[in-house]
């Protein structure tokens, strides 16, 4: 397999059409067992990590028994259950209906939005970061991530659906079905791309895995990010707003007002906004209005401490050394 780079541009960068399929039904036999897709990290199950990361698809599915989740899903199961990925892939895209599909397994702690992007970008305007095979760019079936070994990710990737489609029809109808087929057996037939980046590719197949990603993502440089993200997930909204504002906001009510005033103000520009209808105009305006206020009150704090020093005090006559008396 030669492997090249293509120095093409992004073609676009607005979300194209897209739908998910989540693979969480495994059997986690290196975890004994475990309820993988439940497991937590940075407080918050691995598949709704994985869900937040599609959230842009116009439908997603779960292939798995259904369960709770933070983003509502379609559920969708291989038969036989068990019959492994490529017949769990089988029946997720049997539920799907747009050009392009992800295709994620559900035990991705660090895949993001940014990374969904840059594969469904790469996929319909190859980027000069991707690594191909024989294919010329334009007629690739699948952008896939390679991860921290050079290994090739099938499942943290986007794929043309129809291509998809139409080589698990022909594997079913060589084979009698799909399930018990490895993911090979699908990509070898495909024309892929692929984009480095050891961190979103890496999954939790182990306890020590699991581990690790707990204590990476404390250190992640985008815990602050993934806070809000998980926040937001805990929560049931879905709002862009301006961070570095808000920050600013909560240091100048600290700074003007007192520490304590930074989470109150905080909270109180979130409920205004919402008593405006919401959106991130009406955050970005309280917050401007509350900045303002604690920008006010501390200048007029400093300036009252500057007047309360003063200039330093002359002796007066009552207070001399000398004195006139005696």
């Amino acid at each position: 397999m030669n492997v090249y780079e293509s120095d093409r541009a992004p073609a676009r960068a607005a979300w194209p059409e897209f739908d998910a399929v989540v693979l969480a039904g495994g059997a986690a036999r290196r975890l004994g067992g475990a309820d993988k897709p439940g497991l937590r990290v940075g407080g918050r199950s691995l598949l709704d990590g994985v869900l937040s990361a599609c959230a842009e698809a116009t439908a997603t599915v779960v292939v798995a028994e259904p369960r709770p989740t933070a983003r509502p899903v379609r559920w969708a199961r291989e038969d036989p259950p068990g019959g492994g990925p490529l017949a769990a892939l089988d029946a997720g895209l049997a539920r799907t209906t747009a050009p392009l599909v992800a295709v994620l397994s559900a035990d991705l702690p660090f895949l993001r939005r940014a990374t969904v992007h840059r594969l469904l970008e790469t996929l319909t305007g190859p980027t000069s970061e991707a690594l191909f095979t024989g294919a010329p760019p334009e007629r690739i079936d699948g952008v896939l991530l390679v991860d921290g070994e050079g290994r090739w990710q099938p499942l943290v990737a986007c794929y043309r659906s129809e291509v998809l489609r139409r080589e698990l029809a022909l594997l079913a109808e060589e084979n009698g079905g799909t399930a018990g087929l490895p993911l090979r057996a699908l990509t070898r037939r495909l024309e892929l791309a692929a984009v480095p980046d050891p961190l979103a590719s890496f999954d939790c197949d182990t306890w020590n895995d699991i581990a690790t990603a707990r204590s990476r993502i404390r250190e992640h440089e985008h815990v602050l990010e993934e806070w809000i993200t998980a926040v937001k997930d805990e929560l049931g909204i879905d709002l862009d707003v301006d961070t570095r504002a808000l920050l600013d906001l909560a240091r100048d009510a600290a700074h003007g007002v007192a520490r304590p005033a930074a989470p109150l103000t905080t909270f109180l520009v979130g409920y205004a906004a919402a008593q405006h209808g919401g959106g991130p105009e009406a955050v970005a305006e309280a917050a401007r209005k509350a900045a303002s206020l604690a920008v006010r009150r501390g200048e007029e704090q400093a300036a009252a401490e500057a007047q309360d020093a003063g200039p330093a005090t002359e002796s007066t006559p009552d207070s001399a050394t000398g004195s006139d008396d005696g």
